[in-house]
C-alpha cells in the first residue's frame, strides 16, 4: 500500500469541500459523526535499521476523537477540516511530502495510528478508509541482510619484524 502524502490528502479535501468527511476504521465501521479533529502533529522520524542504515522521514498525524457524549447526524464537512488544518499551519508549517497517519480509537477500538488506504467519494460523503500500518524490515526491502554483518577473520598474518612501535615505521 502506497503511503498518502500530506499534500495529496489536503488536495482531496479541497476537491470535495462540500462533502461530509468520514473515517472508516474497520470493515463497515466509521467514526461517530460527532468526532472532533483535536490535534495535528508533525513527527520527524530518524532511525537506524537492523542493517545499520540510517533512515529519516516525516509523518503528519491527524488525531480524531469521539467524546462519547455528543450526538449529531452528520460528520463535519471537508471544508471544516480544512479550516482546522489552516489554523494549524499558521503556527506549524506541515511538510507536504510527509506520510499521513490518522490516530483514532473509541470505547470498542484501541487507539492506534493508521494509514489512509484510500479517500473516496460515496454519495455525499468523503470516506477516508483507514488500515493498520505494517512492520517492515528496511534492510531486506532494499536487498540487504537483516542483522549485524559477519565478522571477517584474518588468518596467516605475519608481523614484519622491522616494523615495531619503536622503529618509527608506524608513525
Amino acid at each position: 500500500m502506497e503511503a498518502l502524502t500530506w499534500e495529496i490528502f489536503k488536495a482531496q479535501l479541497r476537491s470535495n469541500k462540500e462533502l461530509d468527511l468520514q473515517f472508516q476504521y474497520a470493515e463497515d465501521k466509521r467514526a461517530d459523526p460527532a468526532y472532533h479533529i483535536t490535534e495535528i502533529k508533525q513527527a520527524p522520524i530518524t532511525s537506524v535499521d537492523c542493517g545499520g542504515m540510517m533512515n529519516s522521514w516525516t509523518e503528519v498525524i491527524v488525531q480524531v476523537w469521539e467524546s462519547g457524549t455528543e450526538h449529531q447526524e452528520r460528520s463535519m464537512k471537508a471544508s471544516k477540516a480544512l479550516s482546522i488544518i489552516d489554523l494549524v499551519e499558521k503556527s506549524l508549517p506541515l511538510h507536504p511530502q510527509a506520510i499521513v497517519k490518522i490516530e483514532y480509537g473509541n470505547a470498542d477500538f484501541d487507539t492506534r495510528q493508521m494509514l489512509p488506504k484510500s479517500v473516496v467519494v460515496e454519495g455525499q460523503n468523503l470516506v477516508v478508509d483507514l488500515r493498520p500500518d505494517t512492520v517492515q524490515c528496511k534492510a531486506t526491502d532494499r536487498g540487504g541482510n537483516c542483522g549485524p554483518k559477519p565478522k571477517i577473520e584474518l588468518k596467516n598474518l605475519t608481523l614484519n619484524a622491522e616494523c615495531t612501535p619503536a622503529s618509527g615505521c608506524c608513525s
